[in-house]
């Protein structure tokens, strides 16, 4: 598995249910990395989508222990973590792609072997936070490319690689 997430200067991700920053440079980088795969998310990442539709191009999972949360076709629900990796592990692991929100990023950093990591160099208020991958000991930087700008925003984009990956069985 492989995070994806774009993170404000304290790591922030997000607030009030939305997304903390939109660059859609990022966007589009996105939809790239993900399409075709595999996105994992929660309940409440699923219901901030434009139209609380699944992402086109992608199967969509959703984590949610809500036995009432019935989300729209192309989308399936799993209630835990066992029966998730069951799901995936028919699916090439470079291939799925945890999403969010933040919950769900710490349950599921562990199995990544990678985190594609959009840093910006802004710091709006946030609610919600990604790990700070730069103070783990189990991650480290294996590429940062250079600095680029969009919307007035600085960011670059930086992946890290799990040196403690867990691995789904055993």
């Amino acid at each position: 598995m492989i995070a994806v997430v774009i993170v404000s200067k304290s790591w922030g991700i997000g607030k009030n249910n939305d997304l903390l920053l939109i660059i859609p440079e990022d966007q589009r980088r996105f939809r790239e990395i993900t399409m075709g795969g595999v996105v994992v998310m929660g309940r409440r990442t699923f219901e901030s989508l434009p139209g609380r539709r699944p992402l086109p191009g992608r199967l969509n999972l959703v984590l949610s222990r809500d036995p009432s949360f019935f989300p729209p076709e192309g989308t399936e629900v799993l209630p835990d973590i066992p029966s998730l990796l069951d799901r995936v592990a028919a699916y090439p692991p470079d291939r799925i792609f945890v999403i969010g929100g933040e919950e769900i990023y710490r349950l599921l950093l562990p199995y990544c072997s990678e985190a594609i990591v959009t840093k910006a160099e802004a710091d709006p208020p946030a609610d919600r936070f990604f790990p700070n991958l730069d103070l783990s000991p189990d991650w480290i930087l294996k590429q940062e490319e250079p600095p680029r700008e969009q919307n007035g925003i600085p960011f670059r984009y930086v992946t890290y690689a799990n040196k403690n990956q867990k691995q789904p069985r055993g």
